[in-house]
Order: structure tokens, then sequence, then C-alpha cells
């Protein structure tokens, strides 16, 4: 399984970034063993539609889910339609949002 966290930096360490389109990098994660790559979020500087377009991304890359601060409604139903489940409202280190995530907290 794929997950993706939007990430103030390149490593399990960094924290969360609360914003999804805009966020600086996604760190796609393996829950099982956590191995991850770090992405950056070239939608980012975009005037418009960056949600929807990083939304489209992470699915390409077969992401099974998002976990998040806020995400946008454009955002959600890009992601939606995808069939990636979206978990927002979350905070703390990379390393342990996705150890939240695995343990279905």
């Amino acid at each position: 399984m794929k997950v993706a966290v939007s990430s103030n930096g390149k490593n399990l360490d960094a924290q969360l970034d609360p914003r999804f389109g805009r966020c600086a990098y996604f760190l796609v994660v393996n829950p099982d063993d956590m191995n991850f790559e770090a992405v950056e979020n070239k939608s980012a500087a975009q005037g418009g539609g960056a949600g929807i377009q990083a939304a489209q991304f992470l699915a390409s890359k077969g992401v099974e889910a998002v976990i998040t601060g806020n995400c946008g409604p454009n955002a959600v139903q890009t992601l939606s339609a995808a069939g990636v489940e979206l978990f927002v409202g979350q905070a703390g280190t990379i390393k342990k949002v996705v150890e939240r995530f695995k343990s279905g907290a």
C-alpha cells in the first residue's frame, strides 16, 4: 500500500504540512516497512487548481490514501473519484502520522 503525506521536508522526521495542494513535498510511504519516496510538489507554485493537480498526480502514482491537514473541496472530489482515501486534520512528524494511520487511529 502507498500512503502520501503532505510534508515540509524530505524525510520521515519532517513535519506534516497542513496544506495539501501547496505543500512543499509529498512523502509516499509504504506503512508496512516505512520505505518512502520524497516527491517535490510541482503543483504548489500554480496560480489555481494546485489541489486538483496534486490529487491527480498522487492518483497516477498509485497512492491509496492521503494524510494531510486541510484539503480543498475540488481536491477532495478528485481524490474520491480516483478511489483514494483521505485523512485530514492531522499534525506531527511524518513518521508519527504514518504510525497512527497503521494503528487505525
